[in-house]
């Protein structure tokens, strides 16, 4: 994360906190829509929804390779994304469970994410 030297940390806490803030008084997804297309290049974008699409895909259990084959995706960002999923802050979770895109299958990913680099480069060739 960029740091601003001219900041606190409790000001850069602050001006994070008040972009939650601003985002959460958005009302639908037109509205959040506009706000990011003001907010972000082009390209953060993108990036923000290859991730989120990532999220459908491993909750349905679909190996890494597979993945990156249908959205382009890296396997090293499928696999954060993945880590996430299984032991971040539980927001991708939340909001995929909100929407009903929460599959058994994540438990899976979840599982995968979390196991041993061993065990990771062992079933490589099935997930990525």
């Amino acid at each position: 994360m960029k740091t601003h030297r001219s900041l606190t940390p409790r000001q850069e806490a602050l001006a994070e906190r008040n972009l939650y803030t601003a985002i959460a008084a958005l009302r639908d997804a037109e509205e959040v829509r506009a706000f990011f297309r003001d907010l972000c290049t082009p390209a953060e974008l993108q990036a923000m929804a290859d991730r989120w699409s990532v999220v459908d895909y491993l909750s349905r259990g679909l190996p890494y390779r597979e993945i990156h084959s249908l959205t382009g995706v890296s396997v090293t960002t499928i696999g954060r994304v993945a880590r996430f999923l299984a032991a971040g802050n539980g927001g991708y979770g939340l909001v995929a469970e909100r929407l009903g895109k929460w599959q058994l299958h994540a438990a899976r990913a979840a599982a995968f994410a979390a196991a041993a680099p061993e065990t990771r480069r062992r079933e490589g060739s099935r997930h990525g």
